[in-house]
């Protein structure tokens, strides 16, 4: 059993007998004195199928299901599924692209910090690394006068991804991606 208000995206939940992953939480604090924090999440089952959306006080119990953690390396594209090999016993894990969509602009052949979330033998979805590194591949060109201040461009990295960087910054160089809030964190 977790607190709701310790459960996080990827967390696996038992809801009407199913498994259920976390995809999204939101957080909605009323202004209302003594009023609950609500939680409300969304979730799909365990290799696909069917979604729920539920909501829970802070101070709820939610019954969660142990993961077990593998660190894994992006192998090859097959067909829909993206096939991730383990770096300990060389299993291979095929995930469907749409599953795994909201990671997928922070995958590289070479990107290290990936973990597979397992339940029992079933692969379920990936962990990213806090932060990766990427190579922009198409921006505007970097401005000689280009202030100290926080201006930005848009830029497009090797992945498809599009973040706001420093207008400085150009094309073939190497950059820090914040995984979670999706943003420039510095050069590499």
């Amino acid at each position: 059993m977790t607190r709701a208000s310790d459960l996080k995206k990827s967390d696996v939940i038992e809801h009407n007998g199913g498994l259920f992953v976390i995809r999204q939480i939101d957080v909605q604090s009323p202004s209302a004195r003594g009023a609950a924090t609500l939680y409300r999440v969304r979730a799909q089952q365990v290799g696909g199928g069917s979604k729920f959306e539920e909501r829970y006080k802070g101070d709820e119990d939610v019954t969660t299901v142990s993961l077990q953690r593998r660190p894994v390396h992006f192998s090859y594209v097959d067909g829909d599924d993206y096939v991730f090999m383990d770096d300990e016993d060389f299993s291979q894990y095929p995930l469907k692209g749409e599953d795994i969509a909201d990671e997928l602009p922070f995958i590289t052949e070479q990107g290290d910090g990936v973990v597979a979330l397992r339940v029992g033998e079933a692969v379920i979805g990936l962990e990213l690394p806090a932060s990766v590194v990427l190579t922009i591949t198409e921006t505007a060109p970097a401005m000689k006068a280009a202030s100290a201040s926080a201006r930005t461009k848009p830029a497009t990295l090797e992945t498809g991804l599009v973040v706001q960087v420093p207008e400085y910054l150009q094309e073939g160089e190497k950059v820090k991606i914040n995984t979670a809030e999706r943003k420039f964190m510095s050069r590499a």
